[in-house]
Parts: structure tokens; sequence; C-alpha cells
């Protein structure tokens, strides 16, 4: 983890905290005794794929520097029901604190990446690649992200400022493909600094125009069906990296991989993901 990664994830934890503990845990500290010491396992309750462990470790430091974790597993394992993830051991308080936000984070990186793993594995063999989208929660973007590529997927760009992505509506209001693609050149040229052009596309008649004007580095298929797909992988010929995006499934991924596709881009990985069931349970050290 960089430093600048640290730094966000810090500021995330003190906000997140901030609003659950507001001024106080007040059933931890009406029911159980000022400085008593416990300990609590992190118990795993269906199969998947664990992630989530160094930001658990930060949420458990930052609520209290004390308290001892021990990891029991690693992120990226595939983990079963019964299997245990970390223990921690310290004051009671300080647990009860961390507890929600911890199952919180490694609940939902977990079905993230768990999610991810079974599309990778789908994928397995035909050289296509799963990508995320922008499709995530809010301020939870570099924690969404971290968990797909923990589940072998790969991060798309990461926001508007990482990569130019112009979509339907850019090319709309752009006046067609080949203004939006030209400026698009103009503006990072300008810019002075390598950044990406990806152009989508909705139909075979559009790709054709992509094809005329080039200047990018990407284009993206749009809600295509796989014989267009590879209609259209056909007609673009190696000449830039294909992404296939729109109503895609684990029931017809394959067959856009087969298509010839580079990339397959889900935002469901993202955006309606079931969390991992786990739970954290305490008992009380003599």
């Amino acid at each position: 983890m960089t430093h600048e990664e640290n730094k966000q994830l810090r500021h995330f934890i003190a906000a997140a905290l901030a609003e659950d503990v507001g001024d106080g845990d007040h059933t931890s500290r009406s029911t159980i005794p000022e400085g008593k010491v416990g300990e609590a396992q992190l118990i795993i309750k269906e199969q998947g794929v664990i992630a989530g462990l160094e930001e658990a470790v930060a949420v458990f430091h930052e609520v209290d520097e004390a308290l001892a974790i021990t990891t029991m597993v690693t992120d990226g394992q595939v983990v079963q029901t019964g299997d245990i993830a970390l223990r921690v051991k310290g004051n009671i308080h300080s647990i009860l604190v961390a507890e929600r936000l911890v199952l919180n984070i490694m609940q939902r990186m977990s079905g993230i990446a768990t999610t991810t793993r079974r599309i990778a594995a789908i994928l397995e063999g035909t050289g296509t690649e799963v990508l995320d989208t922008r499709k995530t929660t809010p301020l939870l973007r570099f924690l969404e992200k971290k968990a797909v590529a923990i589940g072998g997927g790969v991060n798309h760009r990461f926001g508007l400022y990482d990569m130019m992505l112009i979509k339907d509506n850019h090319v709309d209001y752009a006046g067609g493909i080949k203004n939006a693609i030209e400026r698009a050149n103009q503006y990072r040229h300008a810019l002075d600094r390598p950044i990406a052009i990806e152009v989508e596309v909705r139909n075979l008649e559009e790709v054709r125009q992509v094809l005329e004007v080039g200047n990018v580095e990407r284009i993206m298929l749009d809600n295509f069906r796989p014989e267009q797909v590879r209609e259209a992988v056909a007609l673009i010929n190696g000449r830039f990296v294909t992404e296939a995006s729109g109503g895609i499934t684990d029931e017809n991924v394959r067959d856009y991989a087969e298509a010839g596709v580079n990339y397959i881009s889900i935002g469901a990985l993202t955006h309606s993901v079931k969390s991992l069931d786990m739970s954290l349970k305490a008992k009380v050290v003599d």
C-alpha cells in the first residue's frame, strides 16, 4: 500500500467510524465494564474469496493501537464455511466499536472478489479478461476496485481523470464520432501527458467510423450480441484493443469472450454484488 493509498484508507476509516460511533457506543459502555479484555474471531459462513484483511487490521488499529490481530488467511484465498479469517484480542469496547466497520468492509470486498473470481474462471483459456466499471459505491471505489483485482479481474479507469471514454452522450453532444475523436486528440495534445482514448460504439457503422478516424486506443462494443461482437472484432482486426459491455451475464460471458474481445466490462461486479456472509464472535478472557 502506497503512502497515498494509506492516507485515503485512514481518512475513510475515520469518517466511517465517526458516522457509526457518534458520541459513543452507549450499549457497550452500559453493559461491559471499562477495561475488560476479550478475544474475538472472524468466522466465515459461506464459501468464497476473502478480501479486505489489510483494511480490517487498519480499522482495528485505528480504533485501538493496542489490539492484537492475527490473520489466519490471506486476501485472494478461497475460504470455506467455518474457517476463521482472523483473531483479535484486547479491550472489548474497542473490539465492539470496530466490529461493524470491519464486517461491512470485508463482507462487501469479499463478495466482489468472489463474483470476480467466478467470472474469471468462466473466461479461463479464452485470453479475455474481465474489467470493472465506475458503477461503484460513492467513496468506496478504491476498496471495490481493489477487491476486483484480488478476485482476478482488471481495473478499468479509476475515474474521469485517468482515461478519456467517449460514450454515446459525448458523441451525440459533439456532433458525431469524428468530431468527438478529433477534439479529444486536440485536448490530450494540449494536456501534454499520456492519457488513453476509448470510444463506445453502438453498431457496426460506428465501428467503421472509428476505424476511419483512428487515433484512439480502445473501442467499446456496447450492447452488441456475441455474433455482432465477432463481426466487429474481425473489422477491427487487431488495430485497437476491444471491449464488450452491456447485458453480459454469467450465462453468456463465455460467448462474448469466444467472439474475440480483449476485455469484457461488467458493472454488476460492484453495483449489485452479494456480500459474503461472515461474523465476528467474541469471548471473554478470564
